[in-house]
């Protein structure tokens, strides 16, 4: 399917590594020119390499810390004309009410929930002085399948829906759209290394990772190349009447019916 994205612009958070990085990667094939940004200056660098010398097109890096609201000033600057922006930035640690402190919730939801605010806010304000743009935000399951054992997250990424929703709701009238991405579990970087320790904690072998994966929709994680299709089809003017919306891929566990 021609997307028609060549020739266009977009800046991805937390593209360092797992989605983000096959995000970019994605829209880079797509002839995309793509700013990322991340906490890590070598491995940004690493994807730098990886996506210009595959693609071509060009690739900017911004090692920065996204919970500190100076680096999105920063990205202000730099990147105010970007076509696209994905917010994916952050993730929440897991744990029940009593096991996750306030400093650890300040913490998580200064990087992914207000990182993601003040984001948008800044980006939208560019994009609407032009009277284009496409804001995508990349969520989490857990705001739908709510879980008190990842109450920081799913409250996190609840809030982050109502906040795509109450956006994109009214964003057409600045000739803008605003969406999410609701992913469940995505075979990572991060998912598989955890996949490995509790395998070896639990069979022995971190090689039969792949047998915690069973109970899964498909017996699998998603591919972060899942998400990344999902995402360049949103930004693209395929998708040109979607907004306000979020687009849940977890092979239906949000919907997967009641225990009863």
């Amino acid at each position: 399917m021609e997307l028609g994205l060549h020739g266009r612009s977009a800046l991805i958070t937390g593209a360092s590594k797992g989605i983000g990085k096959a995000i970019a990667l994605e829209l880079a094939r797509e002839g995309v020119a793509v700013a990322l940004t991340a906490r890590g200056a070598a491995d940004l660098e690493a994807v730098r390499q990886e996506i210009a010398g595959t693609t071509g097109v060009t690739v900017t890096t911004y090692p920065l810390d996204l919970s500190d609201s100076k680096s999105v000033d920063v990205l202000a600057g730099a990147c105010g004309g970007v076509d696209i922006l994905v917010n994916n930035a952050g993730a929440i640690p897991r744990g029940r009410l009593d096991e996750i402190d306030e400093r650890r919730w300040r913490e998580a939801w200064d990087l992914k929930v207000f990182g993601y605010i003040n984001m948008t806010r800044a980006f939208y304000a560019l994009m609407k002085a032009r009277g284009k743009g496409v804001i995508i935000n990349i969520l989490g399951n857990g705001g739908e399948r709510l879980d008190a054992g990842y109450i920081c997250g799913s409250t996190g990424n609840a809030a982050l829906m109502a906040f795509t929703r109450a956006l994109g709701g009214t964003s057409h009238r600045d000739g803008l759209r605003v969406v999410g991405i609701n992913p469940g579990p995505v075979a990572t970087e991060r998912l598989v290394g955890l996949m490995h320790k509790e395998a070896k904690d639990r069979f022995g072998s971190p090689n039969r990772w792949k047998e915690l994966a069973r109970p899964f929709p498909f017996q699998r994680a998603a591919t972060p190349q899942e998400i990344a299709a999902m995402v360049a089809l949103l930004a693209s003017d395929r998708s040109a009447y979607t907004t306000g919306t979020v687009v849940t891929i977890d092979g239906g566990m949000a919907h997967g019916g009641s225990l009863i």
